[in-house]
């Protein structure tokens, strides 16, 4: 069985991911974006959810509420590691990092960028917090509406995150459990590449 070879990887692995990203989409999935975060609070204590990826620089960017649960862990650790996948071409990314906030002009520039439901529901929601039922919190999105209008300013509270990575893994599914995987790590002269067993 012919499996995927260190020479079919880009040198950056940026560029691999972009290209497995790509391929990704053309599958046509319902929510092509979306990543599972991990984080950790102070303890070490890890949790993970679904956010969806905004940007790929020199980072992978998603945006959330700063006082959520995962704005409230990065705080206190500022480590992270993001999980693709894409069950349908039995692949899977690891990318594992600091993570930062992003500038103040870049989380204005996405925020300005999402729809007026979106933005109202930015002031509404203290994310991660208990509310006391749903009517509650309709009206503090109406509350937002009336306030705010078409001209929504980002709260404070909100904006992005970049985790710049350290070590990215390209996982492809292969028979008899013999996946073919590759850990890109970050050294002072760029990228190592490795062959990890399955």
């Amino acid at each position: 069985m012919e499996g995927l070879r260190r020479a079919d990887l880009a040198a950056d692995p940026f560029d691999q991911f972009r290209t497995w990203f790509a391929e990704w989409e053309a599958t046509s999935p319902k929510e092509p974006t979306a990543v599972a975060l991990a984080t950790a609070d102070a303890s070490g204590r890890p949790s993970v959810r679904f956010v969806l990826l905004k940007g790929v620089d020199d980072g992978f960017v998603f945006f959330t509420n700063y006082r959520s649960r995962k704005g409230d862990e990065l705080a206190a650790n500022p480590q992270g590691a993001l999980c693709f996948g894409w069950l349908e071409l039995e692949r899977q990314v690891r990318v594992v990092g600091p993570v930062r906030q992003v500038a103040e002009d870049e989380s204005d520039a996405y925020f300005a960028s999402r729809p007026p439901g979106s933005q109202w529901g930015a002031w509404a929601s203290e994310q991660s917090r208990p509310v006391a039922d749903r009517a509650d919190l309709e009206r503090r999105w109406a509350e937002a509406e009336e306030r705010y209008g078409d001209s929504v300013p980002r709260p404070p509270h909100w904006g992005g995150y970049r985790l710049v990575p350290d070590e990215i893994e390209f996982w492809q599914g292969r028979p008899s459990r013999l996946h073919d995987r590759f850990r890109y790590t970050r050294t002072d002269s760029g990228w190592h590449v490795e062959r990890l067993m399955p």
